[in-house]
């Protein structure tokens, strides 16, 4: 952590968010800094583990209208062992508690490698509970009813982002290939089986999907189902997308609706990340590798990617 004292309250905090921890922690930490003076980091009790997020694929096929990573179109698929390796250095910044899979890309078309890295992860020696890992996806069916089966209890999370097909197909031109009627009797059939809440993902548009009539088709949808609606507001990407982020006030209507007319546990995603085009929707690859395209062959960590 690049900080002089312990008690630098805005750059302990600044670091605690930049690692996917609550800074609400922080005054815990420092009520047993002041009980135990001389103690070390990995001595505070108090102090909560990270959140992560692997990437799985360079580039993506779904070409979501926005999100700059469609713009990149699709590039090449990571293995198990190159995602694994990420969470191997994440771990050395802090103890992992969460992976979460909504890096760039879609995690359900590199299947085999996703599934085979999640077995490692949740086996000696990370042995991470698969309630602890979330996969999201825009809603391949297939691979939806697969997942249950070849990896139970896991968290799973769906790129909604609309409650009507058309709209759905206006700013995710994938979803043409997975109609809403059956996304949903998926959706259905994976939750009777897993028994578990379902977290739905929606980017808010200002003047596409964000209306008090959009909230209703939403709740409506969703009411006879166990979920949690995260509504995240619209990252901007440049020339790339021509949409607009959604008003505050636009946001508070839309979950106080969810909310109070059906009953829907509504989170709004806090904003992260866009002063490194790091947030959500915001990835993509701006620069290409100068070395010679043979090089890239020899890629032999992660790292070494330029993304």
């Amino acid at each position: 952590m690049a900080y002089k004292s312990v008690f630098d309250a805005s750059a302990i905090k600044s670091e605690f968010e930049s690692a996917g921890v609550n800074p609400n922690f922080v005054p815990l930490v420092w009520k047993h800094v002041l009980q135990n003076p001389h103690c070390r980091w990995d001595e505070i009790p108090s102090l909560p583990s990270a959140a992560y997020t692997p990437q799985f694929q360079v580039g993506c096929k779904m070409g979501c209208k926005f999100c700059a990573t469609g713009s990149m179109g699709f590039k090449s698929n990571l293995s198990s062992g190159e995602i694994l390796e990420q969470l191997v250095h994440a771990s050395r910044i802090s103890a992992i508690r969460n992976v979460v899979f909504m890096g760039m890309g879609e995690p359900l078309n590199n299947y085999s490698a996703v599934v085979e890295a999640i077995r490692v992860m949740t086996a000696p020696p990370f042995q991470l509970s698969p309630k602890k890992i979330t996969v999201s996806t825009v809603g391949v069916i297939h691979a939806i009813s697969k997942l249950q089966r070849d990896i139970p209890n896991l968290n799973l999370a769906v790129s909604l982002h609309a409650p009507v097909q058309d709209i759905r197909c206006q700013i995710m031109p994938a979803a043409r290939a997975f109609p809403l009627e059956r996304l949903m009797n998926t959706l259905r059939e994976y939750q009777t089986s897993s028994q578990q809440k379902i977290f739905i993902e929606y980017i808010m548009l200002d003047g596409v999907n964000d209306e008090e009539q959009h909230a209703h088709l939403l709740g409506k949808l969703l009411e006879t189902f166990q979920v949690v609606v995260n509504l995240i507001p619209f990252n901007p990407i440049g020339s790339l997308s021509s949409y607009k982020t959604s008003g505050d006030e636009k946001v508070t209507i839309f979950q106080r609706i969810l909310r109070g007319n059906y009953n829907i546990r509504t989170t709004v995603r806090k904003q992260m990340g866009q002063d490194i085009s790091g947030a959500c929707g915001q990835l993509v690859v701006n620069k290409l590798d100068k070395r010679s395209p043979s090089s890239v062959d020899h890629l032999t960590d992660i790292e070494d990617l330029h993304i």
